[in-house]
């Protein structure tokens, strides 16, 4: 039996488990690198070589237990896709008290599990870390690609977005006001973390776009982008992301496949163990 960072059997039931976690090697629609398709193989694969002891927490969460819930591999059309990770998600909420995770995958995987925790939870906020705002309504005729990752959750929920530093003129007419944290004013302002802080309230999600992070940390991404943010400041926010709000679930997307995969794996395999990490010690 395979199970999350080779942890032990009765670590990764279901009925042991605090934490689901879901795959989907979708890369159907990205326009620039290819190869996030491989990014769950690269992040489990990391997540083997991981120590499981948390020193910042002194904890380990894998403790509480990560089932996995299986992979999607529903491909056929990006909205073919959106629909099963909609239907997966749907299906794994039925379990409540435990926790959501998703690993993608590009961005576009992202869109069918905000929508069914949407349903389950009222007063959602998305909390989107990214380069990119991915607000576009619909791109290269469908509206289930990378790029209209967040539409809508704009449209349905409390969008709140943080390291954005690239974006087509069109998308502008659909910023959440007063609720984007581009990574130029986050650069001079020492008090960005807690700005953000005052925009996140109730029931979370959390989605993690690997190029939110500078590419000097995690330089294969489909898109990276300089000026990105940094490791323990990004940490810091997520801690107290944990600490105010009730986070329901989130993602990972965009990690690719490339020589220099193996760093932006780690990182992507330790930060998922680190909001593990946070969760757990909010949960008393």
């Amino acid at each position: 039996m395979k199970t999350y960072a080779g942890i032990p059997e009765e670590n990764a039931s279901l009925e042991n488990s605090k934490v689901m976690l879901v795959t989907v090697p979708y890369d159907g629609t990205s326009t620039w690198g290819k190869g996030a398709d491989k990014g769950p193989a690269l992040f489990l694969d990391a997540s083997e070589n991981m120590e499981l002891y948390d020193i910042e927490t002194n904890t380990e969460p894998y403790l509480e237990g990560v089932y996995l819930g299986g992979e999607i591999s529903e491909n056929s059309t990006p909205e073919a896709m959106t629909e099963a990770v909609y239907q997966k998600t749907k299906e794994l909420l039925e379990n409540d008290g435990k926790l959501f995770t998703l690993f993608g995958g590009e961005h576009s995987v992202s869109i069918g599990s905000i929508r069914a925790v949407g349903e389950k939870y009222e007063n959602l906020t998305v909390l989107q870390l990214d380069a990119h705002t991915d607000l576009r309504p619909e791109f290269h005729g469908s509206t289930s690609n990378h790029a209209c990752a967040v539409y809508e959750a704009r449209q349905k929920h409390n969008l709140v977005q943080v390291g954005i530093r690239s974006m087509d003129v069109e998308e502008y007419q659909y910023l959440p006001e007063g609720q984007v944290f581009f990574a130029h004013a986050i650069a001079v302002n020492d008090n960005w973390i807690n700005d953000v802080l005052e925009k996140v309230s109730g029931n979370v999600y959390i989605t993690i776009d690997l190029d939110a992070f500078d590419p000097s940390i995690a330089p294969s991404t489909g898109t990276p982008e300089p000026g990105g943010l940094q490791w323990y400041p990004t940490l810091e926010l997520l801690r107290k992301v944990f600490e105010k709000c009730n986070v329901v679930a989130f993602d990972i997307v965009e990690l690719m496949d490339s020589p220099m995969a193996k760093p932006s794996a780690f990182l992507a395999a330790k930060l998922y163990y680190k909001m593990l990490a946070y969760y757990h010690i909010n949960q008393d």
